[in-house]
């Protein structure tokens, strides 16, 4: 599958650690530390952002227009106020997730023809936030 033309001229494919980061903020805004955490409880921590790879790869993502810093900060009950900034997708970041997701997806697809994939991995969508 290939990226549409708007997409693919804006933003560089990503990596596995940003497609992780790309997944954690597509339905919360949320401060480093919150991203790492989400990361690991979705996939019960058999995946895991060290903060080299983590705020290398935000840093590579907010030049690149995928995501961005919220100018608001959560309800007070919610927010953490040690966290200097919360990080959101841009509507090029979601874009470029939902296409990296119909890639991974197509190829899940031939590894399933090929006989490749053992068990059917339960669904993550209901995992910590």
């Amino acid at each position: 599958m290939t990226r549409r033309p708007d997409a693919a001229k804006l933003a560089p494919p990503v990596n596995h650690s940003e497609f992780h980061i790309l997944l954690a903020l597509a339905d919360h805004e949320r401060h480093g530390y919150g991203i790492m955490k989400e990361v690991a409880a979705r996939f019960a921590n058999t995946v895991r952002l060290g903060p080299g790879t983590l705020y290398g790869a935000i840093k590579r993502m907010l030049a690149s227009g995928l995501i961005e810093v919220s100018a608001v900060r959560p309800v007070a009950k919610n927010d953490d106020e040690r966290r200097r900034c919360y990080y959101r997708l841009t509507s090029l970041g979601r874009t470029v997730a939902a296409e990296e997701a119909e890639r991974l997806a197509a190829l899940v697809r031939v590894a399933e023809a090929k006989r490749l994939v053992r068990n059917q991995v339960p669904s993550v969508a209901g995992g910590a936030s």
